[in-house]
């Protein structure tokens, strides 16, 4: 992995927190050239001290919903290092109401920084990832193969970075690029905490046993050890594994099945079934 990772110039979204974060140490432990974009630039900074000992790293404060600032990190990017080897779009937030009850923004923002920054990001970087024959990974989730009630939003969101980076890899399939779609499941992270409910607040604490799920860091670790292998897909989790095989041979029951499991949830916006 660090032979592979070494002096290769990584963009990761969404890195100043679960995942991203959990991604970008590692790259660094790898000898990766860093550029790190997140809304909050204070986060960033620390971070970026945090890791400069042990590469060069580059924050950069990116709303990835405004098409400008994606612009301005792969700019800064080039400015900087003159390559992008990877891209690793990881920026996301999350959602938990009923469509009924949900106000349009939130489906409107889940798109716009689940979805649009993707395409924004990977437009602006795709020229350079051509000439160096990198790798753009786009971080999806198992709702992004199943829609999951009470997601309506980032179900929708994820089917489209779905079918947008698996176009763009047919699309691609002579040029060298590497595209990779990958869903983690459930991880420990905060995005349970902003996610947001039917009226645009986030919801705060998380409605599920955090302490359980994968971690961050190993998910980190199954994602680049997929981008060096240039893997295609990926989906991780037993239960998201099991989830789309009982999809496929017993849609009705699997929908029954998925709805009783997020009704479960503490406060959740579905009734029992």
């Amino acid at each position: 992995m660090r032979e592979f990772f070494k002096d290769k110039v990584v963009i990761i979204t969404g890195a100043s927190s679960g995942i991203g974060l959990a991604t970008a140490r590692e790259c660094a432990g790898y000898g990766a050239k860093l550029v790190l974009a997140a809304r909050s630039m204070e986060k960033l900074a620390e971070i970026a001290d945090s890791l400069s000992a042990s590469t060069e790293v580059l924050p950069v404060r990116t709303d990835v919903s405004v098409k400008e600032d994606c612009k301005a990190l792969i700019d800064a990017a080039i400015s900087r290092f003159g390559r992008i080897d990877v891209l690793i779009n990881n920026a996301g937030i999350s959602m938990r109401a009923i469509f009924n009850d949900m106000d349009l923004s939130v489906m409107e923002r889940l798109m716009a920084v689940n979805f649009w920054g993707t395409v924004y990001c990977t437009k602006f970087a795709l020229p350079y990832l051509l000439e160096s024959k990198g790798s753009v990974t786009g971080v999806i989730s198992t709702a992004g193969y199943k829609g999951l009630p009470a997601r309506t939003g980032y179900s929708a969101s994820k089917f489209a970075i779905n079918g947008f980076l698996d176009t763009l890899r047919v699309e691609n399939m002579y040029s060298g690029l590497h595209v990779l779609v990958f869903a983690p499941g459930f991880t420990t992270s905060n995005i349970r905490k902003t996610a947001l409910v039917a009226d645009g607040s986030e919801q705060g604490d998380t409605p599920r046993a955090e302490d359980k799920m994968m971690s961050a860091e190993k998910v980190a670790h199954i994602m680049l050890r997929c981008i060096k292998n240039r893997r295609r897909r990926a989906t991780l989790t037993f239960t998201s594994k099991m989830l789309l095989f009982l999809c496929r041979i017993a849609p009705k029951l699997t929908d029954r099945l998925e709805y009783n499991y997020m009704a479960k949830e503490p406060d959740s916006p579905l009734k029992r079934g």
